[in-house]
């Protein structure tokens, strides 16, 4: 992508809040400050950006003014101190954050934990505090909040609509990164619309990750006139992500999240037997790092044979927040621009399981038109 162009009369600050203080807020949280201390002129200063300027925000101009945790490790904390708490595993490659006033606050948990969880070491799993809820709601008024991020777990479904909720009760934003359908569902974006608030989501596509891999693939297949006949795609990590994730009944919106993802880039959609995309398993040695295994099977000319496999290996949370922080800013512009309901363009290039479903050529360029101006959404 290439670098948009500015907003007149825009704020330079975009305030956020988090809620879900794991690896994913961690890396973007991070991020943030290191490209914020790289500065303009510093030959690196893209380096892992799809934009360093994005319609004239940069990343320092992100600041997180509330955020929200449920693990006694981090609630009550620093902002700066839980996002190196435990659970965490995330490679750190930036210590040195700033001082920020921001404490965590402790959240609603509703279906936030998944039972099993116990049956592991504490230091790899959540840890539920024994504290009285915040007012989500009235935090996020205070703090002057313009956008949540969603980093809930994997099956959060009523926490999902609690935060959902609360953002409407404010006036916030919502990114739903998780595979919960708030974006995508039309009742709720229904609400959105109404309310004049810009929502995102859902399903936070990775910057070189395995659904944009294989969704890249799919089209390449098909393109090239080659029938795909099967495929799967299965995932294995170490991070609480995949823990969370061995409970297979908190999985059904993940599982159609990433494989509609793929399926969209078919003519035909595959026959559910042909087709199998989900995590895998949990090694805790692996910790963030995400290993993915890929095979498509196929015929091509004359009918004969095409098979393809392939091995990804990626630090599972910074590549997330690689598309978060131009998402975080598509946001922002939305809101400059008084456009409410949820954000097409945006949605469909950085989520799994948008409203809309388009190629990613297509999706990509649709981004670059909103950040233009030249597209509402």
């Amino acid at each position: 992508m290439t670098d948009g162009g500015s907003l007149k009369g825009m704020k330079r600050n975009i305030r956020i809040a988090i809620t879900g203080i794991g690896n994913c807020a961690s890396s973007l949280i991070q991020g943030i400050e290191y490209y914020k201390g790289l500065g303009d002129r510093h030959p690196d200063r893209s380096l892992g950006l799809m934009h360093y300027d994005l319609g004239g925000y940069k990343p320092g101009d992100i600041n997180v003014v509330a955020a929200f945790d449920i693990d006694k490790r981090k609630t009550g904390m620093p902002l700066k101190e839980a996002v190196f708490a435990k659970p965490n595993c995330t490679k750190v490659f930036n210590n040195n954050l700033s001082n920020s006033p921001v404490m965590v606050m402790m959240g609603e948990l509703w279906d936030g934990v998944a039972q099993h969880l116990k049956e592991y070491p504490e230091d790899r799993r959540f840890a539920v505090a024994d504290k009285k809820p915040c007012d989500v709601a009235k935090v996020l008024k205070q703090s002057g909040a313009e956008i949540l991020l969603s980093y809930l777990p994997v099956g959060s479904e009523k926490a999902t609509a609690f935060y959902a909720e609360a953002c409407l009760k404010a006036g916030v934003s919502l990114i739903n990164c998780i595979p919960v359908f708030i974006a995508s569902d039309k009742s709720w974006a229904r609400r959105f619309e109404e309310k004049n608030i810009p929502i995102i989501g859902d399903d936070v596509k990775s910057q070189i990750g395995a659904t944009i891999i294989h969704r890249t693939l799919t089209k390449l297949f098909m393109d090239r006139g080659v029938k795909i006949d099967s495929t799967y795609q299965l995932n294995v990590g170490g991070n609480t992500d995949f823990m969370n994730m061995l409970n297979h009944t908190r999985l059904k919106s993940k599982k159609i999240s990433k494989t509609e993802a793929v399926q969209s880039q078919l003519k035909s959609p595959l026959n559910s037997d042909n087709i199998h995309i989900g995590p895998s398993d949990y090694i805790p040695w692996l910790k963030d790092n995400k290993v993915c295994f890929l095979r498509m099977e196929g015929r091509g000319f004359g009918n004969i044979p095409v098979n393809l496999e392939l091995r990804l290996s990626v630090e599972d949370s910074p590549n997330s927040a690689g598309v978060v922080i131009d998402a975080i800013r598509c946001c922002k512009i939305a809101r400059d621009r008084r456009v409410g309901g949820v954000l097409v363009s945006p949605s469909s290039y950085f989520m799994k399981h948008p409203m809309v479903q388009f190629s990613d050529e297509e999706a990509r360029d649709m981004v670059e038109e909103f950040i233009k101006g030249n597209r509402e959404r």
